[in-house]
């Protein structure tokens, strides 16, 4: 029997409750894990508001939040290849188990070993943060040298995108929000801060030969204002606004493959995909750590950490 924090219905934050619940039985490709750490992200708060009811891999309510995790196995369902009994891992529970818990599910073939020299809390921002980061920069596959913008860089995949960049040799440019110029600056980006006038026509001055690249991570009117600086706008990649291709950019395309997430952990003890946690908060905290993705838009990466 273990804690968890979930809901029983969809809604706002009022529908969160915290639970005892037993410890999941892993199916068929899934394993149980003890959490150590969990990852908060936009996509838990869109979950819970049923906004994406095909991502919540058909439990029954009450349903636990969170996506990503990193922990210790406890036990294997049928048909887990590569992984055992008290491996230290990290990935997704793609099925639905949730990680804002003591014990959950993880997708196996959504779930790598974290590496010797990796800590749990950094292993756990990798599954949806590093690997978004790995893919958008794969997909635009730009040269050293070229110049990339990030849009809404503050946040913990805008930042894992930039550290990315910046250790590709890449020139980049970030735009956001006032408070989160220390936390991108710091890692080297040139930031474009959206209180300080027109975004657009300040990374003209900056670059008035248009963007070799751009990875989206706003949307809906912000993109179309950048989207408009890029050289070719298929070099536009947007992470969550699949409208993108309406004006010739492109959608992300997301490998959440196991292969995907030790490329990642790899990165990371490389010092090229280190995220930037600024807050770490106990389980029993979990409400107040997702109501500041969800209200506060907050600067780099939260995590939970259960013991």
């Amino acid at each position: 029997m273990g804690q968890a924090l979930g809901f029983g219905r969809y809604g706002g934050p009022g529908v969160q409750e915290f639970f005892d619940r037993p410890d999941p039985v892993p199916g068929r490709g899934e394993v149980l894990i003890r959490v150590d750490v969990a990852g908060v992200n936009p996509l838990d708060h869109l979950l819970r508001s049923g906004l994406v009811p095909g991502l919540d891999g058909g439990r029954p309510f009450p349903r636990v939040l969170g996506m990503e995790a990193a922990g210790t196995v406890l036990a294997l369902g049928e048909e887990v290849d590569g992984l055992a009994v008290d491996d230290a891992v990290f990935g997704f529970a793609l099925t639905g188990g949730g990680t804002y818990a003591e014990t959950t599910v993880l997708s196996a073939p959504n779930t790598a070993r974290i590496p010797a020299g990796l800590s749990a809390t950094v292993a756990a921002t990798l599954p949806l943060a590093g690997t978004t980061a790995v893919d958008a920069l794969d997909q635009l596959g730009l040269p050293a040298g070229a110049t990339i913008l990030v849009n809404g860089v503050g946040g913990g995949v805008g930042l894992a995108v930039a550290r990315l960049a910046i250790g590709r040799e890449l020139r980049v440019i970030g735009t956001g929000s006032t408070a989160k110029r220390e936390h991108a600056e710091a890692i080297g980006v040139y930031f474009i801060d959206y209180a300080t006038g027109d975004v657009g026509t300040a990374a003209r001055e900056l670059v008035p030969n248009g963007f070799d690249g751009i990875v989206d991570l706003v949307g809906g009117a912000s993109l179309r204002t950048v989207a408009a600086l890029a050289r070719d706008p298929r070099n536009v990649i947007a992470v969550g606004d699949m409208s993108v291709t309406d004006i010739g950019g492109r959608f992300i395309e997301r490998r959440l493959d196991r292969e995907n997430l030790e490329r990642s952990a790899r990165l990371a003890l490389d010092g090229l995909l280190a995220p930037v946690i600024t807050a770490v908060h106990p389980l029993s905290d979990a409400p107040a750590a997702l109501a500041t993705v969800e209200n506060g838009h907050p600067s780099g990466k939260i995590v939970i950490k259960m013991a």
